[in-house]
């Protein structure tokens, strides 16, 4: 669930304003019932959700008591995910969800928020709630009853309304006096200033017109590093419903490409720090992968089996190997599930945060990255130019040939985005041209694989004679699909070595 909402500030004096205006053509605006809400927020001593922007409480009353709010990287917007669970224990589900910010550290009582809270309902003709405006009055203290200070603000929550809704609703509270319009959580503010300082988890900067080669490296692991942590939650999620890849494949392209920019990067980073770190990466995109191609595969099976409406295929057949996908989807999803619960996983993100925080560096980092960064670049795109990449790539090659050249191709693209801020436009339109050519070469790769899969999963069947035949005409049409790609090929790569696109590589 997402939530969105704008919080406002306002005295004891102020009067909440006549709502009615802001309602739909036939709609009215609900009050309800005064409510007290009791909240009990846990965390780490020094405030790693709160630092984060982050939050688990339990609040009395809700039928879902247990609640772990994450940042979404838009202010007011939040990832809101509840459980059952008694007051003091907190359910091992929504615990592991805030790993990447507690990182093991025990989680434990910080404060108690007492609101009391009078609401109101902004409805629709049919009765549906767009929005909702509500008016708190907060105690924060402990749980032994003692008061250490008192606020009061207005929330106002998306339901099924707009955003616009949402801004309509706002300007009549300010217009009314009240201030702000910015979100602060409330046991944020009941902490105070140790709960708004800097999360340990360092964010991506702004580089300087003229950054060092060190600068370009830091806000490269900064930004990779975010991106693995922010969906470790998001996968979870996944794993334990079974659902969709999106997060999956986010969490290991940002393993993936942090393991090749160290690569790329390996003058200016200490060896000893960056090859475990490298090492771990590989085995976390490793166990993520499976999950990863396992759905790719279940998709292209669709796409495959419908792409000849004029000669279809056995539908029953097909159903079995998408059971088939599943089954084995499933078992990769578990091995997620069982990865970022150990005490593996756990090391790997304490070593992330620190590597956010402050990249081991060697002296060479120092240099001026315009001058450092493209003899880097220079290294992965000779090994894709070279005999050993595209220029010994004979087109009646093995599968596994054109392969190991898309892995290179890939190698050499990371590279050159990794540079992208501190280099000149000609390493831009490189970029793209490279993304034509892992195209090809991933559709390449893609449909070889997923005609040997066709085949296996049959074979694993031999007494299915339908499921035989089906597995043969939809590996055909894989096949098709790889002479297809091999055509393409020279083309996209013609492109991506004009003069133009790579004069800025020594």
């Amino acid at each position: 669930m997402v939530e969105e909402e704008l919080k406002y500030e306002v005295d004891d004096t102020y009067v909440l304003p006549d709502l009615s205006a802001v309602a739909p053509a036939g709609g009215r605006v609900r009050a309800l019932p005064p409510a007290t809400l009791v909240a009990r927020y846990l965390d780490t001593v020094d405030l790693r959700l709160a630092r984060a922007g982050a939050s688990l409480r339990h609040r009395e009353g809700d039928e879902l008591p247990w609640t772990v709010k994450l940042p979404t990287g838009t202010p007011g917007v939040r990832h809101e995910i509840s459980r059952p669970g008694p007051v003091g224990q907190p359910p091992p589900e929504l615990v592991e969800l805030v790993t990447a910010l507690h990182r093991g550290a025990p989680l434990a009582p910080v404060t108690v928020v007492r609101t009391i809270r009078h609401a109101h309902e902004v409805c629709d003709r049919a009765g549906a709630v767009l929005a909702e405006v509500v008016d708190d009055r907060v105690t924060v203290g402990d749980d032994a009853g003692a008061a250490t200070g008192a606020f009061r603000e207005l929330e106002v929550e998306l339901k099924a309304g707009d955003r616009e809704l949402l801004d309509r609703i706002g300007g009549v509270l300010v217009e009314a006096g009240a201030r702000g319009g910015s979100f602060t959580p409330k046991h944020v503010r009941a902490l105070g200033s140790a709960a708004q300082a800097e999360p340990d988890l360092v964010a991506p900067g702004e580089l300087t017109t003229d950054p060092s080669a060190g600068e370009v490296v830091t806000e490269v692991v900064r930004k990779e590093v975010r991106r693995l942590l922010t969906h470790d939650p998001l996968v979870r999620l996944r794993a334990s419903a079974g659902g969709g890849d999106t997060a999956v494949h986010q969490m290991r392209v940002a393993s993936r490409r942090l393991r090749s920019d160290l690569r790329t990067f390996t003058p200016l980073v200490r060896r000893s720090w960056s090859r475990p770190l490298r090492a771990e990466l590989r085995w976390l995109a490793g166990v993520l992968g499976a999950a990863r191609d396992a759905e790719v595969l279940r998709d292209r099976l669709r796409r495959t089996a419908a792409a000849d409406p004029l000669s279809s295929l056995d539908q029953g057949a097909v159903g079995r190997l998408d059971d088939a996908l599943a089954e084995r989807q499933r078992q990769a999803l578990a091995a997620i599930d069982e990865a970022l619960r150990s005490p593996r996983y756990l090391a790997l993100v304490d070593a992330l945060v620190l590597a956010a925080r402050a990249p081991r560096l060697t002296r060479r980092a120092s240099e001026p990255a315009a001058r450092t960064l493209p003899a880097l670049v220079a290294r992965p795109w000779k090994r894709l130019t070279g005999p050993d990449g595209v220029d010994g790539l004979d087109p009646l090659a093995p599968d596994d040939r054109w392969h190991g050249v898309r892995k290179e191709a890939k190698q050499a693209r990371y590279a050159v985005n990794a540079v992208l801020p501190a280099v000149s436009g000609g390493a831009r339109r490189l970029s793209r041209a490279l993304a034509r050519v892992q195209d090809v070469l991933g559709e390449h790769q893609d449909a070889a694989v997923a005609a040997e899969t066709w085949l296996a999963l049959a074979a694993d069947r031999p007494d299915d004679h339908e499921l035989a035949v089906t597995a043969g005409r939809l590996a055909e049409r894989e096949r098709e699909t790889v002479h297809r790609m091999r055509a393409r090929f020279p083309a996209a790569w013609h492109r991506a070595t004009r003069r133009r696109r790579t004069r800025w590589l020594p």
